[in-house]
């Protein structure tokens, strides 16, 4: 008995000391800190403003936030019914809202449109371009989601959505998501000679990181701007338009199929589809109010013009070391933290700081996030530095929506040669970013959504 009691005691004992020991804590990950909590801090209007131009900026808002039916202008062909569905999140103005409204009006009054399987409740607002046409020609244009059929107020209209499923089986479908339009009065009246200036000081440090950048210019010895005057375009995921009224007449027009005078012609023109005289939106020359008077194209333009640029959250010591952080990895080379208007007519848009963080210009960010589509001179794979004001309550990120983790989003501007596109300029930033500790990383990550 005490044999049996001396080895089940050694056995014990030989357990115990070949157990493996306790393994320390795991080191915690970074992580996005996620879309900001707290007031919006966006929305309202400049300051500085006159009187009446707060009541034209008023004006805009309203008509930015109007939902269009048939008799207004809508279709024959379009992806939403209103500029504030896809500006929402997360104030009028901003980007896509969490909850998609693109699933609710493919239906509504009646209309017989199937959802596309990209577009969900709680997916980004997206507008479809097709890569190439049948015959292998480049397309890239907008190919709406919906259409009016079936609505009660299109009577007799019969048109067939694209085949976007047949499209996406040849891999030939690429997505877009709403640019927040917050400051954009501000970023419109950033000179050219700004932009280019910014250009050539960043050159030393830029040729050394491999990062290039241009203008969507065109013109002799010019790069990335319009065709006409030679001046270096800004709106847009590819900096493709050149101001505010282009940009909101031509998101009027293709967004929701409403003519105006900037773009007069009817994207369809299928006869049974048409319901109204073009333009339907003009400017109303039997009223007298001057705030009703402009074209609702034009209100937009002000809208956006006069609208403040998104606030920040107040600086911590973890953001204020983010900071730092962005300019040593190079981040800052491209998203540059802020230019200065010129002098402008309006006196709150007039010679002042725009923290905009981005310098404006195309740059190119590999296979990756090529999508195919070229625009004025931004080629396959270039891109306009987004602007990362406002970053902070964004919720979906890129130029297609595909995440709303900050991580993924800065890997993915990482991406190597391959036989069709050159390596993004952004890898030896990323390669930087990847070798920093855990505790810069995270104080990186507070800094850009404290944006």
């Amino acid at each position: 008995m005490r044999k049996a009691v001396r080895l089940i005691l050694m056995g014990t004992l030989l357990v115990l000391g070949c157990a493996a020991p306790t393994p320390p804590p795991t080191a915690p990950t970074v992580r996005d800190p996620g879309v900001r909590s707290g007031p919006a801090g966006a929305g309202g209007f400049l300051p500085g403003l006159t009187r009446a131009e707060v009541a034209f900026f008023q004006a805009g808002r309203t008509a930015f936030l109007e939902v269009e039916g048939v008799k207004d202008g809508l279709g024959p062909r379009f992806n939403l019914d209103s500029c504030s569905g896809c500006h929402a999140q997360p104030a009028i103005g901003g980007s896509s809202p969490s909850v998609n409204p693109q699933v609710t009006v493919a239906t509504k009054a009646g209309a017989t449109n199937i959802v596309p399987a990209f577009i969900t409740t709680n997916g980004p607002v997206r507008e479809a371009r097709f890569k190439f046409k049948a015959d292998g020609t480049r397309d890239g244009g907008v190919h709406n989601l919906f259409t009016i059929a079936g609505r009660s107020d299109a009577p007799g209209c019969v048109l067939a959505q694209p085949d976007f499923r047949g499209e996406e089986a040849r891999k030939n479908v690429i997505f877009r998501i709403p640019t927040p339009v917050f400051g954009a009065g501000l970023i419109e009246a950033i000179p050219d000679a700004a932009i280019v200036a910014n250009l050539q000081t960043q050159h030393p440090r830029r040729a050394a990181m491999g990062i290039a950048g241009k203008p969507n210019r065109q013109g002799p010895g010019r790069a990335n701007t319009s065709s006409n005057d030679g001046s270096i375009t800004r709106f847009g995921w590819k900096a493709q338009n050149k101001s505010l009224v282009i940009f909101a007449g031509e998101a009027y027009n293709v967004e929701q199929g409403v003519t105006n005078e900037l773009f007069p012609t009817e994207r369809d023109e299928t006869p049974t589809c048409l319901f109204t005289a073009s333009p339907e939106d003009h400017t109303k020359f039997d009223v007298s109010k001057p705030t009703e008077t402009i074209s609702d194209a034009v209100k937009f333009a002000i809208f956006m013009r006069f609208l403040a640029p998104p606030e920040p959250a107040p600086e911590t010591p973890s953001t204020a070391r983010g900071r730092a952080v962005f300019t040593d990895i190079g981040c800052a080379l491209c998203h540059t933290s802020a230019l200065i208007t010129g002098r402008s007519s309006t006196a709150a848009l007039s010679e002042k700081p725009v923290k905009l963080f981005s310098d404006l210009l195309l740059h190119r960010m590999g296979s990756g996030l090529a999508d195919d589509i070229v625009q004025g001179v931004a080629g396959a794979d270039e891109f306009r530095t987004a602007p990362l004001w406002g970053l902070g309550q964004r919720i979906f990120l890129l130029h297609d929506g595909r995440t709303t983790d900050l991580v993924e989003a800065i890997e993915a501007h990482a991406s190597s040669r391959t036989f069709k596109f050159p390596p993004s300029e952004a890898n030896a930033v990323i390669k930087q970013f990847r070798a920093l500790g855990q505790a810069p990383k995270q104080d990186l990550l507070n800094f850009l959504r404290s944006l």
